[in-house]
């Protein structure tokens, strides 16, 4: 997915953490509205500069595709920790920082710095890379 399509998506309300989450929905053998649902608190991160959605996102396509759900299921709690540890090497291999507020350099739950990242164009410029480069990284995960 490229930055032009993801920026498309950003316009028509679809949030980073939705995008990537949706993106992998046949890989998690869940429909991409399911997906898009499941993540859709998590945008902005969290709503409040917290992670960023498209990391948070992406933690949860690898708990779909690595996570477990049995009791003392210790090698696959253990498979997945390790892909998470993956997943978080290549991405703060390429960005300074998992929390948006950090990556953005303002804080998206303030609604003055919010605006300043509007009138910057970091939403629709910068955050459709970030989500693209997450995207990119959990198709060589997987």
């Amino acid at each position: 997915m490229k930055k032009e399509e993801i920026k498309k998506l950003f316009i028509n309300g679809i949030d980073c953490s939705q995008v990537v989450a949706g993106y992998f929905a046949g890989v998690c053998k869940l429909d991409k509205e399911t997906m898009r649902k499941l993540t859709s608190c998590f945008g902005g991160g969290m709503q409040c500069g917290e992670t960023c959605g498209a990391v948070t996102g992406a933690l949860m396509v690898i708990g779909m595709v690595y996570g477990y759900a049995e009791e003392n299921d210790t090698a696959r709690k253990n498979e997945m920790r390790s892909k998470v540890v993956e997943f978080k090497q290549e991405f703060t291999g390429k960005y300074p920082s998992c929390i948006c507020r950090e990556l953005l350099g303002y804080n998206i739950a303030d609604p003055e710095e919010f605006q300043k990242i509007l009138d910057l164009g970091l939403l629709l410029d910068f955050c459709p890379v970030v989500v693209e480069d997450t995207i990119k990284i959990l198709e060589k995960m997987l």
